[in-house]
């Protein structure tokens, strides 16, 4: 998958699942009817939350992006829906593309070693970052929603 193709999918997943958290939300807390819309819709959230988190680092890190917009990019990602328009930013801005740098050219950063390791072999660095992701989310879900962390 090209960097454009990942980032589209995943952007566009992020704010799908904001969708179906927000909708879980009005079911349990404006109609009183159930807290499955939640329970569902918050789980896909987090889970999707966390590959946006993951691949906007590693399209910037691929793409060179500066600081701030790898910082924008994030903290999109806290706002309902906004990391569609930040995807077609980034997009306009040519950071988006057809192909990743770092699987042909030599990595020039220690925080661009990792991410070429991981791109030139995608099928091992796939499964270690489905399974990191699963664990944090793992160990998310067992903390409980962030309403109720230090309660």
């Amino acid at each position: 998958m090209t960097p454009r193709q990942l980032y589209r999918t995943v952007a566009i997943a992020e704010a799908v699942t904001w969708t179906l958290l927000l909708g879980g939300m009005f079911a349990k807390y404006v109609t009183e009817t159930t807290e499955l819309g939640v329970r569902i819709g918050g789980g896909l959230h987090g889970f999707a939350f966390l590959a946006y988190v993951t691949v906007t680092v590693l399209v910037a890190v691929d793409g060179r992006w500066a600081g701030g917009r790898l910082v924008t990019g994030l903290a999109s990602a806290v706002v309902p829906f906004l990391t569609v328009p930040f995807e077609r930013s980034v997009e306009r801005a040519g950071l988006l593309p057809e192909h990743w740098r770092l699987r042909t050219e030599r990595p020039a950063t220690h925080l661009e070693r990792p991410v070429a390791l991981g791109l030139r072999s995608p099928v091992l660095a796939g499964l270690v970052v489905v399974v990191v992701l699963a664990l944090v989310f793992g160990g998310l879900m067992t903390l409980g929603p962030p309403t109720e962390w230090g309660s």
